[in-house]
């Protein structure tokens, strides 16, 4: 199955076109408008397979399926927690989209958000076996000595229960080392980071490939490059 998590910058409506030579099964797109809020082309685009979750019409977590895919949301809830969508493809494949936020959180915006989420669901997690994927905005670079927990720690729960990153996998890189951005700050190309991550269960990461787009056929998308990756068949990724 082939996936893309990709943050599009909004107005994914002009921008869906960009990933169609692509061919991938299921889209996960943060920073999406609310296709049933948004234009007739969009909306018979977007089909009636389709999930959007968002407290701003304009900006949430979309996510698409081509035709033969059921998408169905799961129960684990946020908790005020921004954001996420939990949903299971064909109630085979799982999946946890990501697209973490302030929040208005002082001690706990972007992962910190995703440490809470996954506070709250580890045990859960453990036993749907998701794929993890979408815009994290964090690195190991910006881990706070003096905080207890940061962006290695959630790696390190991550890989307690049975998940690591595809990209660090395929590309044999460490954490916060990474050659491949998948941000560009501002659309500068000397400002790259790595902030938008895949973890899947470790039992599928050898039949896995990822790949990231390049900042020439991407940035005038977005400040984001759309992460591309295939798992196994869906039997493989579920408990």
């Amino acid at each position: 199955m082939k996936i893309i998590t990709w943050n599009c910058n909004g107005a994914f409506r002009k921008k869906y076109h960009a990933l169609e030579d692509e061919g991938a099964d299921i889209l996960v797109i943060q920073e999406c408008e609310d296709p049933a809020r948004s234009t007739k082309a969009f909306q018979r685009w977007a089909g009636s397979s389709y999930l959007w979750s968002g407290e701003n019409k304009n900006k949430g977590i979309g996510v698409f399926a081509r035709s033969g895919y059921e998408l169905r949301v799961l129960g684990l809830e946020d908790d005020g927690l921004q954001l996420f969508l939990p949903f299971s493809v064909n109630d085979k494949l799982n999946l946890i989209a990501v697209w973490t936020k302030h929040a208005g959180s002082p001690n706990f915006r972007y992962i910190g958000q995703f440490w809470k989420y996954l506070q709250l669901h580890k045990d859960s997690i453990r036993e749907l076996n998701p794929v993890i994927c979408g815009d994290f905005n964090s690195n190991v670079i910006w881990d706070d000595w003096d905080r207890w927990w940061n962006h290695s720690d959630v790696v390190r729960e991550l890989d307690e229960i049975g998940f690591e990153s595809l990209y660090h996998f395929v590309s044999g890189e460490a954490q916060g080392k990474e050659s491949s951005p998948t941000l560009y700050l501002y659309r500068k190309t000397d400002r790259p980071y790595h902030i938008d991550y895949v973890f899947v269960p470790s039992e599928v990461l050898a039949g896995s490939r990822l790949k990231v787009g390049v900042h020439g056929e991407w940035l005038e998308y977005s400040d984001h490059m759309p992460v591309i990756f295939e798992v196994p068949s869906l039997d493989k990724v579920t408990n």
